[in-house]
């Protein structure tokens, strides 16, 4: 049995559409000085084709089925809110894990 938690993990993250390369960048501070992952992706943001773009490579990131990432919030802003299905530490250490950009 797997261990999943009880609500999904929030992630905010900053995406670049049309991007030369789909990639995590890195990890920065926001204007309120919380983490926010920086994320390129080349589709454009044309029908959510970036969205459904950014939620496969922060999946693949953190070894979880596309499925289980999804934007929660600023569907149509580059600044998002994911919502992960993924356990809490495995998030965390894939956050620290990322260089600051």
């Amino acid at each position: 049995m797997r261990s999943m938690p009880e609500k999904p993990i929030a992630i905010a993250v900053h995406v670049t559409p049309r991007s030369g390369r789909d990639e995590v960048t890195g990890v920065r501070a926001d204007a309120a000085g919380a983490d926010e992952v920086c994320v390129r992706v080349t589709a454009p943001p044309d029908g959510g084709k970036a969205n459904k773009a950014v939620c496969k490579l922060v999946a693949e990131a953190l070894g979880v089925p596309k499925s289980r990432v999804e934007v929660a919030s600023g569907h149509t802003a580059r600044r998002k809110r994911l919502a992960v299905d993924a356990p809490a530490e495995r998030v965390d250490a894939w956050i620290a894990s990322l260089p600051r950009c």
